[in-house]
């Protein structure tokens, strides 16, 4: 896969401007990782758990949680300035066109997505003409987005337009202002966006096809390079994961506050999602095939690349087993 050259610039310099010359080399792993996701959301909860609980600094490792839209994130990584990329969606199309990146975690595993629209519109076909926003063209939202359109008579490429309007807070602020009128919105913004701002919400795809959005991928050379490192990240967000799934008071609290929302709504947040994310970290090898399948066809691939190409779950099995995770 191939990237514009401004692209990759661009990235490396936001990079060195906000962080300094990375401190890695290839003879010598450093415990120093800069982790990117795309939008404040439950999403990323594993990574605000292991940060808040301290969990990566229990490894040994100085972690950089750094929000980047997906598709500079996988530009970004490819030119060696972020080292994980939390947000995997994005990254597993990049991978269906040849970029050498590998998932070696999925936490997320439904799409956590509700169609929200402004107050004067009361169901999906009155959305025909309107314009609508997404954190990135291709994404888990904007997939999502596309589906709760079909599903409601509006046909997403001709009836409606879809510009990009930033992460999904703010796509909640476009909302508002009516820059743009309706979104895919995830928790707890779309409790946010009920509540407060008295938006509709139109449909769900939580329980209507599985997905692959969010969980841990590497550039292919870390595994080389910096194979200590990678296990030790997958090891402490599994620990994370745990705790969620284990003690709701914890991302209850993490949620509250990362997300600056009340103990009510991050609550709700918590309960609403809790079923979307896995506990070991690994999908089966169907789910696996499926997700590509029907990335392919929405890339219009001639056929998906093999599993192996895409997901390598091995090291995310160790941790498991090393750590008392069974398998589901």
């Amino acid at each position: 896969m191939s990237y514009h050259p401004f692209v990759i610039f661009a990235s490396l310099l936001l990079f060195l401007s906000l962080f300094g010359v990375p401190e890695t080399s290839e003879s010598q792993e450093s415990p120093r990782l800069t982790v990117a996701y795309s939008s404040r959301s439950i999403a990323p909860i594993d990574y605000f758990l292991a940060e808040h609980f301290g969990y990566f600094k229990a490894e040994n490792l100085d972690v950089r949680l750094v929000q980047i839209r997906a598709s500079v994130a996988i530009a970004a990584t490819l030119a060696g300035d972020v080292d994980v990329l939390g947000s995997i969606t994005s990254a597993i199309s990049a991978i269906q066109k040849g970029a050498p990146i590998k998932v070696l975690a999925v936490t997320l595993y439904r799409p956590l997505f509700w169609l929200v629209a402004r107050p004067e519109f009361k169901n999906t076909s009155e959305l025909k003409g309107r314009v609508l926003g997404v954190v990135s063209i291709g994404g888990a939202q904007h997939t999502a987005l596309r589906h709760m359109l079909r599903k409601g008579g509006v046909d997403p490429d001709t009836e409606v337009t879809t510009i990009l309007a930033g992460d999904v807070p703010t796509q909640l602020q476009a909302l508002a202002s009516n820059s743009i009128q309706a979104a895919a919105l995830s928790p707890p913004t779309v409790i946010v966006a009920r509540d407060r701002f008295k938006m509709n919400i139109l449909s769900s795809v939580m329980e209507d096809y599985p997905t692959i959005q969010n969980g841990v991928a590497v550039p292919e050379r870390a595994l080389v390079e910096r194979r200590r490192s990678i296990q030790a990240i997958l090891r402490a967000r599994a620990r994370a994961s745990r705790l969620f799934h284990e003690n709701p008071q914890a991302p209850i609290e993490v949620i509250s506050r990362i997300l600056h929302v009340d103990q009510q709504t991050a609550r709700e947040t918590y309960l609403l999602s809790k079923k979307a994310f896995t506990q070991n970290g690994i999908v089966s090898e169907k789910e696996a095939l499926d997700y590509l399948k029907s990335d392919a066809e929405r890339l219009k691939l001639k056929e998906p690349v093999p599993i192996s190409q895409a997901f390598d779950f091995s090291l995310q099995r160790e941790v498991n087993q090393e750590i008392g995770i069974k398998a589901r």
